[in-house]
């Protein structure tokens, strides 16, 4: 079992820095909280490992791996981390001074991979987060492949291949509770996921390209996808439901913004608008709401 002890050269916070990669509570290919980390997936070389990660009291993070990529991922912590990102955002205005104060350890980090982090994302196209994250449980449970690791860990199951995602028929996907149109994205996407996991060593601006050039995914999808794949800062999620409401409310007290007022407001911070947004997402004053909520998604089964 690899182990590995580094000393963060800037404050990390796992819980803000890693929770992307899990999709919601019981995900069970990831489990993040404040002091420890658990995940299991690919690893830039493609091999497949579990990684457990302790956030010390000396300061130090300590991991552990197990699995064919168990060294890759220990050699590739410090960028799963976001040691890299040492942006200097001191924002005077508030309320992002007293957010940027209280999330010094806020990192973007990157998997340096892409179809795991991609599929996820296209699960949660136009359906509420719950219903996205009930989807995603279910196909990590049916499609991937038993977690390596010791007995009693917090997660079970590595994300699905390429291979596998592939491979599996629309019905089986519809049993998962997913409609035609995103089943045959993510077969698509897994069909050609050689070309999708280069945009993982791309310029954010060339990896927007790639990712957008599949059928199926868009501005919102591709943001969301190099945040976690490449740590891009300045992505931002154009088509979210909640997003422009949140930020014009925060940064300019408006109730309601479309996605072209956001960037607007977005654009003195050129270069953090993603870090913005994830500030003002993770601890903003949320935006007065008056319509109905969206009713959650189904896909009758078989």
């Amino acid at each position: 079992m690899p182990t590995r002890s580094l000393r963060p050269p800037v404050p990390v916070d796992l819980r803000r820095t890693l929770g992307l990669l899990a999709h919601g509570g019981g995900d069970p290919t990831a489990r993040i909280r404040s002091d420890e980390a658990w995940r299991a997936g690919p690893t830039p070389g493609g091999s497949p490992a579990t990684l457990r990660i302790r956030a010390l009291r000396s300061g130090e993070i300590e991991a552990e791996a197990w699995g064919p990529g168990a060294d890759a991922a220990l050699e590739h912590l410090p960028e799963l981390l976001g040691f890299h990102d040492r942006a200097e955002f001191a924002p005077t205005e508030r309320p992002l001074r007293e957010l940027a104060l209280r999330n010094v350890g806020l990192r973007f980090g990157r998997t340096r991979t892409v179809l795991d982090s991609l599929v996820p994302w296209v699960l949660g196209q136009k359906i509420t987060v719950v219903e996205a994250h009930r989807i995603w449980r279910r196909m990590a449970w049916a499609l991937g492949e038993p977690a390596p690791g010791p007995d009693g860990m917090p997660i079970a199951r590595v994300a699905p291949t390429a291979e596998r995602l592939a491979a599996t028929p629309y019905w089986d996907y519809h049993r998962l509770g997913l409609e035609r149109r995103r089943a045959d994205v993510i077969v698509a996407i897994a069909r050609r996921a050689d070309r999708l996991e280069e945009a993982a060593s791309m310029a954010p601006d060339e990896a927007d390209r790639r990712l957008r050039a599949f059928r199926g995914i868009g501005p919102w999808t591709s943001a969301l996808v190099r945040w976690v794949s490449l740590g891009d800062p300045d992505a931002v999620p154009v088509g979210d439901f909640h997003i422009p409401n949140t930020v014009a409310w925060n940064l300019a007290g408006e109730e309601r913004a479309d996605d072209a007022r956001m960037l607007e407001l977005l654009e003195p911070y050129a270069g953090q608008r993603g870090r913005v947004v994830r500030l003002l997402k993770g601890g903003g004053q949320r935006a007065p709401r008056y319509g109905p909520k969206m009713a959650p998604g189904r896909v009758d089964a078989l």
